[in-house]
């Protein structure tokens, strides 16, 4: 097995030159350094993912240990500030063998087994007028047509721009492309795919609008295009209703529409999702539908996370012509004197799902997430997370997975 950390810088060639150029410019005043900080955050990941169905392999299973580095600088001084981010990232095996790789924790090797270890670093330049940012080189993205993944060892991340504009009172705009993706067990970035759909595209493209209509209730607007594969057009709404007494409703409705683009091949779906969550006190009560129309499955990049209702901790429910519905309980223990102890667990039911052999095709998933954080003392910030999934389907696999995650975040600076 490989004995070394691969390293491979993630930021473009421009924003590599800006950096060195920054640490020596005079124009480095103390804003940049000053308002800059730094964190490392460690992860120990253990993941066991057991296979059901008749015929299939055994388990996936390792463990592993994850360092990330985050340093974040301030901007120059002047009307136009000049800034540079860093991301540094490391993975460790801890335990691996027997056939049990797989799990994305690390990346593969060429025996089949998994890499001992494994390193990147990334940057990312910026630049603010106003209160209007640019950032290019190694992004980390949470939005409606794309969604970074953060569930394993280690974040996946795009290369690309990202402009975000906020010049009018409640109005926010965001545009950006990205040419590449890295997946969170790799250390190369590649061309992007769709999910379920196919095609290869070096861009994807995506523009909209956030408007806050009032202090509790927000609306979106994104179009997105992964090039020559589809497009996809997004609206949504979040509102949430003061009942009194401790008492709450959120609603959070999406709807999306998707068409080919290009000559791939024709593309077809509407994706629609509304989950509702009633709060009292510690407690939180969801019920969620979504619901499936078209030709195909949703379509969003390969290895990213969909901006969907019931997308949870395996599945999307996102097949052909799926309707799926979802109950969710969670509870926060400081109502009991015990702060930092949260509880969750879910509950989703897909059917209606075209598939390859006779019948309806049908799943289900359930969810449990037990976490807490220590919230004083030496160990203060320290986190543990217990994951639990079981998945039966029809069509699909049949899976037991459990997810044991120690993570602890130190500011350096």
């Amino acid at each position: 097995m490989p004995r070394f950390i691969a390293i491979r810088w993630r930021g473009t060639p421009a924003g590599t030159l800006l950096g060195l150029g920054l640490l020596g410019a005079p124009i480095a005043h103390a804003d940049f350094l000053g308002d800059s900080k730094a964190s490392l955050e460690a992860r120990n990941f253990y993941f066991n993912r057991d296979f059901r169905q008749e015929g299939a392999r055994d388990k996936a299973e390792e463990w592993a240990q994850g360092f990330l580095l985050r340093i974040e600088s301030g901007y120059t001084a002047g009307a136009l500030g000049i800034g540079l981010d860093a991301l540094g990232m490391a993975g460790f095996k801890l335990d691996s063998g027997g056939g049990t790789a797989g799990t994305n924790l690390l990346p593969a090797d060429l025996s089949g087994g998994s890499q001992d270890r494994y390193g990147e670093v990334g940057l990312t330049a910026k630049m603010r007028l106003s209160n209007s940012t640019l950032k290019v080189g190694t992004l980390q993205i949470k939005d409606p047509v794309v969604n970074s993944n953060d569930t394993r060892l280690l974040p996946g991340t795009f290369k690309g721009g990202l402009l975000s504009v906020q010049e009018i009172d409640r109005l926010k705009l965001t545009a950006g492309q990205l040419t590449q993706i890295n997946f969170v067990d790799s250390t190369d970035y590649q061309d992007m795919t769709a999910n379920r759909i196919g095609g290869t595209s070096d861009r994807f493209q995506f523009a909209g609008a956030d408007y806050q209509f009032l202090p509790n209730f927000t609306a979106q607007y994104r179009y997105g295009k992964l090039a020559d594969v589809y497009q996809q057009n997004y609206l949504g709404f979040v509102h949430t209703l003061d009942l009194g007494a401790g008492q709450s409703l959120k609603s959070d409705v999406r709807y999306s529409r998707s068409t080919e683009d290009g000559s791939f091949r024709a593309i077809d779906n509407q994706a629609f999702g509304a989950l509702f969550t009633y709060s009292l006190g510690s407690h939180a009560l969801g019920l969620g539908y979504q619901r499936m129309s078209g030709d195909d499955p949703f379509p969003y990049i390969s290895r990213s996370d969909p901006y969907l209702v019931n997308f949870v901790q395996i599945g999307d429910f996102a097949n052909v012509d799926e309707r799926s519905w979802q109950a969710r309980y969670d509870y926060n223990f400081a109502a009991l004197g015990v702060p930092g102890l949260t509880f969750m667990t879910r509950y989703i039911s897909g059917d209606n799902v075209q598939r390859s052999a006779a019948g309806e095709g049908k799943e289900w998933e359930r969810n449990t997430d037990i976490a807490y954080v220590i919230q004083d003392g030496t160990l203060k910030g320290l986190g543990l997370k217990w994951r639990n999934a079981t998945v039966r389907s029809n069509f699909g696999n049949d899976l037991d997975e459990n997810r044991l995650i120690v993570s602890y975040t130190m500011a350096l600076w």
